[in-house]
Parts: C-alpha cells; sequence; structure tokens
C-alpha cells in the first residue's frame, strides 16, 4: 500500500510541506500568534476601563457634577496628563467583571473630537437636572456603556425624568463615519501588499523575471511601473467606495481634498516601497503569502480600522499609533471628520514617504533578479 504511486505522490506533497521551515512558521505559528493578539484585545477582562465625556451646561460649574453621581462611590483623581481631573467610577463585581469609568469633563468640542477619534463612545451632557446620554444608537458599547451607567447614577428607581437618551447623528461621530475611512486606509494596504509583492514573488517563480530582464528596459522602470498602476487602481477602488459610502450613509469629506490626496499618494508609496521589499528576495509563493499576511494582518487588526485600537493595553497605543496604516486611518480620519487640512496631516505624509522612500530603496538594492 505504501508504494503505490498514489500513496507516494500525497507523501511527496507532505514531505516538500514540512522540509520548508519558512511554511511551517506560517501554516501553524502564525495562526496561533494572531489569535493571541486578538485575544488581548477581545478577551473578557475581569477588569475594563473606559473613558466618557462630560459636558455640563454653562449655568453649572463643573464640580456640580457630583450631585448627579452622589448614589455612586465616585473618586476625583488628577489627570497629570493634561493638568485636569476625571472622575472614576466603577461598575460590577468579581463574578461578573468590574468596569472603571473616566468621566472627563471637557468642552462640547473636545468630546466630539473624543468620539470621532474613537476615545470615547459616550457624551454625557446635563440639562434640567437630569442627565442626557449621548451615543449612537447602533454602537454596542454605547448600549452597554449606557445601561451600566444609568443603573449606577439613577439608582433602582429609574425613571425617564431622571436620564434621557440622545442619539448621536451628527456626521462624523456615528460607527460608520469611524469604519469607511479606515476601510479606504485598509484597501490601500491590501490593495498595494498583494497587488505588487505578489506579483513581483510569482513572476520570479514563474522565471518571467529572467525574460524582463533580457528585454531593453531598466530594471527600476519595471518596478516602478507597478507602483504606478497601482496608484492608479488605488484611486478607482477609494472612488467607488466613498461613492457608495455618500450615496448610501451620507459620508462626505469635511477637511482639505488636496491633503486627502497627498495623504492618500503618501499611503500608497509607503505599502509600495514595503511590498518591494518584502518580494525582493523572496522565490516562493508560500512563503511570499506568509510574509503578506505578516504584515498586513496584525495592522488590519491592530490599526484602529473596525475598533478603536484603545481597546488595547495603554502601554502597547504608542506603538500601535507607529504603524503605517494606523497613520494612514487616523490621516484619512482626520480629514474626513475633523476636516483637517494639510497642516494637521503633513507629519503622517512626511512619515509615509520617507518609510517608502527608504523600504523601496533598501528593496531595489537587494531585489533578486535571477
Amino acid at each position: 500500500m505504501l508504494k503505490h504511486p498514489f500513496t507516494q505522490l500525497i507523501l511527496i506533497q507532505i514531505r516538500e510541506f514540512y522540509r520548508e521551515p519558512a511554511v511551517l512558521f506560517w501554516s501553524f505559528l502564525f495562526p496561533v500568534l494572531m489569535a493571541w493578539g486578538l485575544g488581548i484585545a477581545f478577551n473578557k477582562k475581569p477588569e475594563v476601563t473606559k473613558t466618557i465625556a462630560i459636558v455640563l451646561s454653562e449655568k453649572e460649574p463643573v464640580a456640580d457634577f457630583e450631585k448627579y453621581i452622589s448614589k455612586t462611590d465616585f473618586e476625583k483623581i488628577p489627570d497629570s496628563t493634561n493638568n485636569t481631573y476625571y472622575y472614576s467610577v466603577s461598575y460590577g463585581n468579581e463574578n461578573m467583571g468590574v468596569t472603571h469609568f473616566r468621566l472627563k469633563p471637557v468642552s462640547w468640542q473636545q468630546a466630539e473630537l473624543m468620539v470621532k477619534r474613537g476615545n470615547a463612545s459616550m457624551i454625557i451632557t446635563t440639562n434640567n437636572n437630569k442627565i442626557e446620554y449621548n451615543f449612537d444608537k447602533y454602537s454596542s458599547d454605547g448600549q452597554l456603556e449606557y445601561l451600566q451607567l444609568s443603573s449606577l447614577f439613577d439608582g433602582e428607581n429609574q425613571s425617564a425624568q431622571q436620564s434621557e437618551i440622545k442619539p448621536m447623528a451628527e456626521k462624523g461621530t456615528r460607527y460608520i463615519d469611524f469604519l469607511i475611512p479606515g476601510l479606504i486606509a485598509m484597501n490601500v494596504m491590501m490593495s498595494t501588499m498583494w497587488g505588487i509583492s505578489y506579483t513581483l514573488i510569482e513572476a520570479r517563480t514563474k522565471k518571467l523575471l529572467r525574460r524582463m530582464v533580457a528585454t531593453p528596459m531598466k530594471r527600476w522602470e519595471y518596478i516602478l511601473s507597478h507602483i504606478v498602476a497601482r496608484v492608479v487602481l488605488c484611486f478607482v477602488e477609494a472612488a467607488i467606495i466613498f461613492l457608495f459610502a455618500y450615496y448610501y450613509f451620507d459620508i462626505t469629506i469635511t477637511g482639505s481634498i488636496i491633503a486627502f490626496v497627498a495623504l492618500f499618494i503618501s499611503g500608497i508609496l509607503a505599502f509600495s516601497g514595503l511590498s518591494v521589499l518584502i518580494a525582493s528576495r523572496t522565490s516562493k509563493t508560500q512563503v511570499g503569502n506568509g510574509l503578506i499576511n505578516l504584515v498586513v494582518m496584525p495592522m488590519m487588526m491592530l490599526s484602529g480600522i473596525y475598533f478603536s485600537y484603545h481597546n488595547f493595553p495603554d502601554i502597547v497605543v504608542p506603538y500601535i499609533q507607529a504603524l503605517p496604516l494606523t497613520m494612514l486611518a487616523d490621516g484619512v480620519k482626520a480629514v474626513f471628520n475633523e476636516s483637517a487640512g494639510f497642516m494637521q496631516v503633513w507629519k503622517y505624509i512626511l512619515i509615509l514617504n520617507s518609510f517608502g522612500l527608504i523600504t523601496f530603496i533598501t528593496g531595489l538594492k537587494f531585489y533578486k533578479w535571477y
């Protein structure tokens, strides 16, 4: 039976698989690492900290907010980051888990900015001795926070006279306003990484690069042609996503169109350079698949595309913000939702362009053409 041709063919395929260490890593170890990373963000933690923006009416000083939370065990804590303070209240117990709320007194403009950037899911306002909970009615985080806080503040005898829900429908504060710019940024990464890296690796695997080198062309022109084509295709893909969002969800670009275009091109160049670097030495499509996934999968989950990266521990947030996709996504969201112009996103543009140039030159220098 073991000498049967069909059995031997199966064994050949298995041997080819386990004799390639890189393939073993991407097939077995990488999924485990991804599960571990996502588990940190989504696994139910015994203690969770959430930030809530509070905005009081002009007739009430900030200190008067204490009368609204007098039924709870609250603590007034100095905030060393901006020389202010916040109120700390907790919900839950050891059996169900504890949620610690940081209630930060801010202006309405600051509160909206916190929601747009994913730093908060709810804004609490006061009116006529009544607490108003402002959140996107389609946000599961906002709904859960309302149920937890209202039970704390209103006590057991909750009534419409004590609290009121104010659905947030302003552009930029909805979850869909957070999602669409992130999807546009993510599409740049996915389209560029797979469209350039995988194409170059496949051409080397099929021995096509040798034929291309034999033609009367400059080698850098071959690489650059892939990048230019990808710029055109990325704009077409982004236009389709935006037009759908514009007509279906009424999403618009509130900031500078020129800033968005510059940022968008910078993102394409950054990931194009990274694509060339990844494809510079790789000769197997299986390994290329793994390398591309090693880049795109963590950033797709970490960079605040589907959910705020503030769900991760505070200690890793600065590292997440340094990722290319995070910079691109944060910049696009700022232009879409915060009316940002070139002066607000120029750092993202500079860093992305520099990153793309360095990785492109490095990849071209070590590129294997044969």
